[in-house]
Parts: structure tokens; C-alpha cells; sequence
């Protein structure tokens, strides 16, 4: 199941998620561009977006207004759609309206191959210097192994030396979950650093958890911000 989260109110952008992206609300282009992955439901604290989903026939369930991350929220809905423990929870980001849907799918295999206790996956992608000098855009270092060792909106590695051959890596904020391991994310205290860097990821990183990380292609981003949204519409408002 793909539930997202959609709380309306964002520091950055308020009302965000309702902005107009080709003529449908973003939350709305959002859910239609996954609907023929899985079932899809949004999870949101406000009446207004249940209103709006149920007007195109898309489920939406209400959620606590209180969620410190957008994971607490879907949580919280998974635990009322009374979903069994393995079954399969991808978290896409409301405000990711050109998400490929085959990215959302290496996100879905990747959880269904998962051998191990606690299975988290989430998606990178190789970006250039200047957008990994943007904190709007969450940097991530891996391991040989493709787990995650941190996620930072610094610029990270730090090029000390200032080699050429520095490959810099953007997050794309979708992850995927069994629903054990999504009860098991959610019981653990918000941690230092999430508070820190305001990335709930680093709640696992914290808890000595691991992120299984899967390497896509992708032109889409998350929009945080009124710029972000132009340089969106601009971009793929010509396709």
C-alpha cells in the first residue's frame, strides 16, 4: 500500500500541498502518478484534503495534527486501515508530483526482497555540486554495501582536498516499509539528530538501524518552497 502523508500546514510553503500543479492539486497529482503501483491512501490532519481526495475518488484517512514526521503520520494510518504486519507500506511525499512511478516501484521490489529484521529502503540519486550546496535538498553518504551511513542538508562528503572525481548524492524522500518495521521506527524516541538536521531518517541511523538505499535516475524533487515550485512547472510543464 502507498499512503501520504499530507499534513496541510508547512513552515516553508503553507498549504503546499493544495498548489496548483497542471491543473489538480498537488497532493492529488501526487497520489493519480502511483495509483497503478498499489492502493493508495492519503493520511492527513485536515478535513479539507479529505474533502479534496474524496472529490477524485482517491481514500484519505484522518490522522493526529501532532506527528512530528510525515512516517509517525503514516503509521498512525496504517494502524487504522488495520493493515497486517507484512504487508508492504511505501511513503510518498506529497509534494513529489512528477515522481517516476518506476522509482516508486524500485522502492516496492526492494522491500519485497528484504531478508532482514528491520527493513527500511529509501532512493538516491547522483547530483551535481550546486544542488548539493542546497540544504533544501538532503544529502546522503552509502556504504560498500548500499546502507546509508548519514544524511545531511550540509554538502556531504566534505572535499577537503578538493579532489575532482567528488560524486555528491541527493536523497529522494520515499521510503519504503513492512508494516512491523514501520510500528518499530515509530516507537523509537525522536532522536538528537533529527532534531538537529529536521530529517526523521536519522531517527534509524540513530538506533543503530539500517537504510537499505537503492540508486535511481530520476528529474523529479521535492518542493519545499514557492521557487522550487516554479523551477517544477517550468521544467515539466513543457512534457
Amino acid at each position: 500500500m502507498i499512503i501520504i502523508p499530507a499534513r496541510l500546514k508547512s513552515s516553508r510553503f503553507e498549504n503546499k500541498i493544495l498548489a496548483d500543479i497542471l491543473g489538480l492539486p498537488m497532493v492529488i497529482r501526487t497520489a493519480k502518478r502511483v495509483a497503478n503501483l498499489d492502493d493508495v491512501v492519503i493520511a492527513t490532519d485536515s478535513q479539507e484534503v479529505i474533502d479534496i481526495a474524496t472529490s477524485y475518488n482517491i481514500k484519505a484517512v484522518m490522522t493526529s495534527d501532532s506527528h512530528q514526521s510525515g512516517t509517525d503520520r503514516i503509521n498512525e494510518a496504517s494502524n487504522i486501515l488495520g493493515l497486517c504486519d507484512d504487508e508492504v507500506i511505501i511513503n510518498v511525499q506529497a509534494d513529489e508530483p512528477f515522481i517516476e512511478p518506476e522509482v516508486v516501484q524500485a522502492v516496492i521490489d526492494r522491500v519485497k526482497s528484504s531478508q532482514e529484521t528491520f527493513t527500511m529502503v529509501s532512493l538516491y540519486k547522483e547530483i551535481n555540486s550546486e544542488l548539493a550546496d542546497d540544504p533544501n535538498h538532503v544529502k546522503v553518504v552509502v556504504d560498500n554495501d548500499g546502507y546509508a551511513i548519514y544524511f545531511s542538508r550540509s554538502k556531504i562528503p566534505y572535499n577537503r582536498d578538493h579532489y575532482t572525481n567528488v560524486s555528491y548524492f541527493g536523497h529522494l524522500g520515499i521510503y519504503g516499509f513492512t508494516k512491523k518495521s514501520l510500528n518499530q521506527f515509530c516507537s523509537f524516541a525522536p532522536s538528537h539528530l533529527e532534531n538537529i538536521e529536521k530529517l526523521e531518517q536519522l531517527r534509524a541511523i540513530s538506533c543503530g538501524k539500517k537504510i537499505a538505499m537503492v540508486k535511481v535516475e530520476s528529474r523529479s524533487f521535492g518542493i519545499d518552497t514557492k521557487e522550487d515550485l516554479a523551477n517544477a512547472l517550468c521544467i515539466f510543464a513543457k512534457e
